[in-house]
């Protein structure tokens, strides 16, 4: 019996309806679309209104429903399903159990798992371990995150960036060799003073002095965020190529963190990858936290093909960062 692994077998996603164009922003903000096209590569992104729907919850439910749609799968048959997002519906209750609930995994248990934009390349760690381990065969991981619901529009360091989405992955056991080959994660917590919201938690509970300082939107020192992500993201990259004995020739997709196209072009190019390799839809969705990752398969799912060899890079607020190998299974 050849060593178990964890791979993917379907992707789904979802995007509001509701584009916010750049265009929009410069009625809103001191900015241009030349600036903000030029600085971070996003033409335009999603928002979540009310009238379509409510909270991270519904963008997961989603982008689980087309996973499970287009696989043909019974929910019933999922163990496990994690939800990993920066904006849960609320606090103490979980989202994934709701999400759960609603798309019929009735026997699956649930939890949350929050690492900011690297929470869904930590929940694929977790998930594969799950795998691995031999006790659960399927396993549902949803990146989500309504970020229009923690971001100030009248902060332009900030509003240019963010945009709403999910994906979702199946994770399921492999004994082909395919699926999550490694992995190289790591943290730095004092970096959460340049990047993170200061409001909503057990330091700064909501109060009306809170609320009125704007204490409960994401803040970032751009500066000190860019130089970070910029070194990491391309440090890890290029440490899981090494550590798998790799070469640019052997990658056949970077899978990378849509947060700012010159982070991605860095990174690709620590890693002599050529622009044709690189997947990228930041144009289109911003950043959208634990949802890029999952985004970026679900639109090019039909150029990946079985036996592809795929390197995950990511880096969030905390900080988090990491990278992953996978060996893409269909």
């Amino acid at each position: 019996m050849n060593k178990l692994t964890a791979a993917i077998t379907a992707v789904g996603a979802y995007v509001p309806k509701f584009v916010m164009t750049n265009q929009m922003l410069e009625k809103m903000v001191d900015t241009n679309d030349e600036w903000i096209t030029a600085r971070t590569g996003i033409k335009e992104r999603r928002v979540l209104k009310k009238e379509e729907g409510e909270g991270t919850s519904f963008l997961a439910i989603k982008a689980a429903n087309e996973l499970l749609r287009k696989g043909n799968i019974d929910p019933k048959e999922i163990d496990l399903v994690l939800v990993a997002t920066a904006t849960p519906d609320s606090l103490v209750s979980s989202t994934a159990a709701f999400v759960a609930s609603e798309i019929g995994a009735n026997n699956a248990f649930a939890y949350d798992l929050l690492a900011a934009c690297s929470s869904f390349l930590f929940g694929m760690s977790t998930a594969s371990s799950y795998i691995e381990s031999g006790r659960y065969k399927k396993i549902l991981l949803i990146g989500a995150d309504k970020m229009s619901s923690i971001i100030n529009y009248k902060d332009r360091t900030t509003c240019i960036i963010f945009g709403d989405g999910a994906g979702a992955v199946l994770f399921e056991p492999n004994e082909e060799g395919l699926g999550l080959q490694d992995e190289y994660l790591r943290a730095d917590g004092t970096g959460r003073k340049f990047l993170g919201m200061e409001g909503g938690g057990s330091i700064m509970p909501a109060t009306h002095e809170s609320v009125d300082a704007d204490k409960h939107y994401i803040f970032q020192e751009g500066k000190s965020v860019f130089k970070f992500a910029v070194s990491n993201m391309a440090d890890v990259a290029e440490k899981i190529m090494e550590r798998n004995h790799l070469k640019n020739t052997d990658v056949s997709w970077l899978v990378p963190h849509q947060a700012n196209k010159r982070i991605i072009d860095a990174t690709a190019s620590r890693m002599g990858l050529d622009a044709s390799k690189v997947l990228m839809n930041i144009q289109r969705y911003g950043n959208t936290t634990s949802a890029t990752l999952p985004l970026l398969l679900a639109d090019y799912e039909n150029k990946l093909k079985k036996g592809d060899n795929l390197v995950f890079a990511a880096f969030g607020g905390g900080f988090t960062w990491g990278s992953i190998y996978l060996k893409w299974a269909y």
